[in-house]
């Protein structure tokens, strides 16, 4: 018998905001997940780099994880190269054999994936929960996406708790308009984004004087 699917929502999280947190809390609860980790990187391999140094990051994390009743694994933001999440599925899938794994991404996540490293392995280890992102749609998927979907779309729930991997469960969450680069872009005009962070990673901001005067790439 398989245990309670594992959810894991990796991410820079520079920093970590509702935008990430409500999508996933939202898949959390529709899945009936046994857990929900957050899986921050160090070395993100698309994204330019951090802003904030890797223990300020994993600090906010930790924060938002307590704040929302998640789990933390350090393991991809513990490593001195590119995180390729092929690697930490395969770590977890060692860990966890009778566990059903279940990778959350939002929907521009999904139509890029054919660029991630062994992408076409991915469902052998993980189901893929993809959450609706603002102006992305699945309709725009090349075909190597679409094919995917065909094969391995399901709309039952049971189908992530009785196998181990491969199936992709679209979400039907509501849109959050958030990125970290608007949150930074806020602190660097000296705005106040609070209601856009849990409460505990504002303060922490606030606190420690993060992103002043920064701006940069979307994370």
């Amino acid at each position: 018998m398989l245990a309670p699917p594992l959810g894991l929502l990796g991410g820079t999280f520079d920093p970590i905001h509702l935008g990430h947190l409500k999508p996933a809390l939202a898949a959390r609860d529709a899945l009936r997940l046994g857990e929900l980790r957050l899986l921050p990187n160090r070395v993100p391999p698309h994204r330019a780099s951090p802003f904030c140094t890797p223990e300020q990051r994993l600090a906010m994390v930790y924060l938002a994880a307590n704040e929302f009743g998640l789990g933390v694994d350090e393991r991809e933001l513990r490593r001195d190269r590119p995180s390729w999440t092929i690697e930490t599925l395969e770590e977890l899938r060692h860990e966890l054999p009778d566990t059903p794994l279940c990778f959350l991404m939002g929907m521009d996540s999904l139509l890029s994936l054919p660029s991630w490293h062994r992408w076409d392995e991915l469902l052998s280890l993980a189901h893929l929960v993809v959450s609706v992102r603002p102006g992305w749609d699945a309709a725009e998927a090349t075909a190597p996406v679409q094919a995917l979907l065909a094969r391995h779309g399901t709309l039952r729930v049971d189908d992530l708790h009785q196998h181990r991997a491969g199936h992709i469960w679209l979400a039907h969450n509501e849109p959050q308009p958030l990125s970290s680069t608007e949150i930074r872009a806020r602190l660097a005009a000296g705005n106040d984004p609070g209601e856009l962070l849990p409460e505990s990673v504002a303060n922490y901001i606030r606190n420690n004087r993060l992103y002043a005067g920064q701006s940069g790439p979307v994370l």
